[in-house]
């Protein structure tokens, strides 16, 4: 990708339910940060399917995406993404193919294998141990019900048929990007907390891509946090913010602590390993932010970067969604079947 196109952004919102605030605000939130997001320009607005985090409210994935499409008009909005281990092929065909009945042209499915829980979560959702083991096969199953064809004799999804709802893959290792490259499907790197394997991944997708019904040549979206700010200080001030409510979030699963023992977390192996897992966090000005991103477009070989804007207040949030928007000549959508 070159630094002289249009920078393709846009953004993965964690519904993150702050300290002080109930789901119902975490979810008022995602509303408004849609709307701004449509408003600036960007292309599309994911969330991801988590359960049993006190700090995240977006587990009821296509709920939470039927209600901000029906606030917004034209952003596209999607699953970044739904764990399909968790559920059956069918539903997700009909719930997705329920949203883009309602929405027609602004619905995007991307499918991750990982559970998005601990292991008692797994058990309470009925989730089979092996089911990641069959993912590959569900993918193609789920394709089919939103196409002309199930591979099912006489079983449909309806709504869902005849949809063709693109499908994504996402992933944090070489087996999302094989399986992505073979089935000719677009491919999103969770670079913004599993930074690990990002251009090995993108290589041996971009190497290995064969062309589809719904692609014919590799699209790589790459996750990057963002947090911009008037001035280098207040960035740094939030970036600080920022790291202490994640050690919390994952080391001590969102018990509340003073700053000083959040600090002294961060300074743990632990808290060393999730500062490893923010490698790619384009922090200040919002200048010093734009020059950050088109380097990691670069770097990660990125036709589209999706942006996780992590301060921890909307305010702060939606201010870092305008100053981006204000530095960025937004790309417009790619003629074709990856943007409907």
């Amino acid at each position: 990708m070159s630094s002289s196109r249009p920078l393709a952004l846009s953004i993965l919102d964690l519904a993150i339910i702050s300290r002080g605030q109930t789901p119902q605000d975490a979810l008022g939130g995602s509303v408004a940060l849609a709307q701004r997001a449509e408003e600036r320009g960007y292309r599309r607005v994911w969330y991801a399917e988590h359960h049993n985090m006190a700090s995240i409210a977006s587990s009821a994935t296509s709920v939470l995406i039927a209600h901000v499409a029906a606030h917004t008009r034209t952003i596209r909005l999607g699953a970044g993404g739904i764990m399909l281990p968790n559920h059956s092929p069918l539903t997700i065909a009909e719930q997705f193919g329920t949203l883009e009945s309602l929405h027609p042209g602004r619905i995007d499915l991307g499918l991750g294998r990982a559970p998005g829980s601990d292991q008692n979560t797994m058990r309470a959702l009925r989730r089979d141990p092996r089911a990641a083991d069959t993912f590959p096969q569900d993918v193609l199953e789920l394709q089919a019900f939103l196409s002309d064809e199930s591979r099912i004799p006489g079983v449909e999804a309806i709504p869902g048929r005849g949809t063709n709802v693109p499908l994504y893959i996402l992933g944090s290792s070489l087996f999302g990007a094989q399986l992505a490259a073979m089935l000719g499907l677009p491919y999103a790197f969770a670079s913004h907390f599993a930074p690990e394997a990002l251009q090995a991944a993108v290589a041996t997708y971009r190497q290995a891509f064969e062309p589809s019904a719904q692609l014919d040549r590799p699209y790589v979206i790459a996750g990057v946090n963002v947090i911009a700010a008037d001035t280098e200080a207040e960035a740094q001030e939030q970036l600080l913010t920022v790291r202490r409510s994640r050690v919390a979030r994952i080391v001590g699963r969102d018990r509340r602590y003073t700053d000083e023992e959040a600090d002294a977390l961060l300074r743990s192996p632990q808290g060393r390993q999730i500062l490893q897992m923010m490698r790619y966090t384009a922090v200040g000005t919002p200048d010093a932010v734009k020059e950050y991103l088109d380097a990691f477009a670069e770097h990660a070989s990125a036709d589209e970067l999706i942006t996780v804007h992590a301060s921890r207040t909307l305010d702060e949030k939606l201010r870092s969604i305008d100053l981006l928007a204000d530095v960025s000549e937004l790309a417009e959508a790619p003629a074709g079947s990856l943007s409907r």
